[in-house]
């Protein structure tokens, strides 16, 4: 199922209807300031066991991602030292991927590897939604084969992805470059994969 929403003036109806399908677990594919992403509740394992096994991710072994609204969000789901804090002002809300050592509040699918992937997007629709949920959103790039370049029409993920996501929103074209990913477990932050996102550590 397909719903546009746009930047800013939507109904709120629709709004509350996709907070209503990540609530009760389901499983929905959004705009971001980078790709399309796949995303639930980031606080039901059920649906993050999901898009674990749609992707082929053994949380064991691979860091999982959340959407969080603002950075007092951020501060619940993981450890934030100062550095880290001020570094995360500078470039966000932007097309970055922090990752930080996370907190008890993340469920136990989370804690296998201790870390978590950070995004806050540059995106209204989907920080709305967080917003509005009151929770982290976990978040994934969408499953892609050789030829991504159907991953940046809402129209063509909904054909492709439709009877996987229980939500496809609209929310305009989406871009085909990941985000930059930046490690901050150790004492200097680290650039583990440059994306669209340039870090500003002045």
């Amino acid at each position: 199922m397909l719903l546009k929403l746009y930047d800013k003036n939507n109904n709120p109806a629709d709004l509350q209807r996709v907070t209503d399908i990540l609530t009760n677990g389901g499983l929905i594919i959004y705009p971001t300031d980078t790709m399309y992403a796949i995303g639930c509740h980031g606080l039901k394992e059920r649906a993050i066991e999901r898009i674990c096994a749609l992707k082929k991710i053994d949380p064991r072994k691979n860091n999982l991602s959340i959407i969080c609204y603002d950075l007092a969000a951020i501060s619940e789901y993981a450890k934030v030292d100062n550095a880290s804090f001020k570094l995360m002002k500078r470039n966000l809300p932007g097309p970055f991927t922090f990752i930080l050592n996370g907190t008890t509040r993340l469920p136990k699918i989370f804690r296998n590897r201790k870390e978590v992937g950070i995004r806050m997007p540059d995106n209204p629709i989907i920080r709305e939604i967080a917003r509005q949920l009151d929770a982290p959103i976990m978040t994934a790039t969408l499953p892609h084969d050789d030829d991504p370049g159907y991953m940046a029409d809402p129209e063509l993920i909904e054909e492709k992805f439709g009877t996987i996501a229980d939500l496809v929103i609209d929310g305009g074209y989406g871009g085909l470059e990941g985000s930059t990913i930046v490690d901050c477990t150790g004492s200097e932050p680290q650039i583990i994969r440059q994306g669209l996102g340039w870090l500003d550590q002045s």
